[in-house]
């Protein structure tokens, strides 16, 4: 088919289903949802026998989907309705979860079902659920709504009242219900606040007399402290005392007025605020037996090292290039015969990180920077000669994280890992990796 996507960013999502459709033989283009007349040209243009919205903020215009058949791919279970799915099925702690493609008409969300996959939940943030579960669902989904369309089936009209429609239409998630009260909350809650709100467009809250936007919480399972004091800081994190324990908080986002836009780490924004906050060092080598946050993990089975870096969004700054750096020529130095890099289990590496260098007092230069660190590091991967290397891919890869996962003597990949080396469309940069 000539398939024409409508999409509002070329997200994980979209980018795996126009791999796997074009994979299939099908003729795929893309359009941005910008504007109702630039998707009216588009789609006047290209002449699709179908229209395919992988990611959506708004309708699609009733001159497009009166007069081409137009599929939505909501990240909900059949009856689920609204922009908050994923953040009301965490927070109401929902055990499955699914996937529904839609037929497009006058309503959001409303229109007749072609398919609908389901899948178990786990602990895990929004973004993380989304990219895993969420994506192989809707390629899923797609790939049988596009199958009863070619044989001439029709869609299930979508009723509310049958007893096996759970979902239902949901508000959007205000930060009225995100918001995490630390003298009453748990753990276990302030996780799960945190999880549903991953990505976006987080929790907001004031620390340290500081407004931000909370991002990535992790289990501190030894660390006490008063609740909602922030405790320790260790990599770029901050550690902070819940009722019953304690959370890391790897991310925020300042809220004031004016304030940067984008996600830095929790020490780079609060800064002076933290001076008094002690850092709690802990080496990818350490073994620790309560639950704990680092951004690099090394461990030995057998004659196998494993290197774990799990940062965020798999965006890899100058000081994270630096410390992974060192630990992979102490990893080197062990009388191992294999060296596996594992990276991340949602992104194996991104490459270089361009929030950092966009909050740099001067850009062209920490990319400078940036980019020297994480070639050194290819490099000492590149002159390893006593062990085996493999990368072994577990989440996507992007830009320069495409080319440091080549840096290995061998390359192994999950299947529906996608690889985006490209920095044609990305703009703006200061350098290339």
């Amino acid at each position: 088919m000539r398939i024409l996507f409508l999409t509002h960013a070329f997200n994980s999502l979209a980018q795996r289903l126009f791999v796997e459709l074009t994979a299939d033989g099908h003729d795929v283009a893309i359009e941005f949802d910008i504007h109702d007349r630039v998707t009216e040209e588009a789609v006047a243009l290209w002449r699709p026998d179908l229209v395919i919205a992988p990611y959506l903020k708004r309708r699609i215009p009733e001159s497009v989907w009166r007069g081409y058949r137009c599929l939505v791919v909501h990240p909900g279970i059949v009856g689920d309705r609204g922009p908050s799915a994923l953040d009301w099925a965490i927070m109401d702690g929902a055990t499955r979860w699914g996937v529904t493609v839609l037929e497009a008409n006058g309503e959001m969300d409303a229109g007749d079902v072609w398919a609908s996959v389901e899948f178990p939940m786990r602990a895990a943030t929004k973004s993380s659920l989304y990219r895993n579960e969420v994506t192989q669902a809707a390629v899923t989904a797609v790939r049988q709504a596009i199958s009863a369309i070619a044989t001439g089936d029709r869609p299930v009209r979508l009723d509310p009242s049958r007893p096996d429609v759970h979902g239902r239409p949901r508000p959007p998630m205000r930060q009225q219900e995100r918001a995490i009260d630390w003298q009453r909350d748990g753990t276990a809650a302030v996780l799960t606040r945190l999880r549903a709100a991953d990505g976006s467009p987080g929790v907001r809250d004031v620390l340290l007399g500081a407004a931000v936007f909370l991002y990535d919480g992790h289990e501190e399972g030894a660390m006490r402290g008063t609740p909602g004091a922030v405790i320790a800081q260790r990599d770029g994190a901050i550690c902070r005392a819940t009722v019953d324990g304690a959370v890391w908080i790897t991310h925020l986002k300042a809220a004031g007025p004016g304030d940067a836009t984008f996600k830095l780490p929790a020490a780079m924004v609060l800064g002076g605020r933290l001076a008094d906050v002690p850092e709690v060092a802990l080496t990818p080598e350490a073994v620790v037996a309560h639950p704990t946050w680092r951004e690099i993990r090394y461990e030995e089975i057998g004659n196998v090292g494993y290197l774990h870096f799990p940062f965020y969004n798999g965006a890899m700054g100058t000081a994270q290039c630096e410390r992974l750096c060192d630990a992979y020529r102490r990893a080197t130095a062990r009388p191992t015969r294999v060296i596996v890099l594992g990276g991340g289990p949602d992104f194996w590496s991104n490459g270089i990180h361009l929030n950092l260098i966009e909050a740099a007092d001067h850009p062209a230069e920490e990319s400078w920077r940036n980019i020297n660190a994480i070639d050194d590091l290819v490099r000492e991967i590149v002159i390893t000669e006593r062990q085996l290397t493999i990368t072994a891919m577990a989440g996507n890869a992007g830009a320069g994280g495409v080319f440091l996962a080549l840096a290995a003597d061998r390359v192994y990949a999950r299947d529906g890992v996608v690889l985006n080396p490209h920095y044609k469309g990305m703009g703006n940069l200061y350098g290339s990796e």
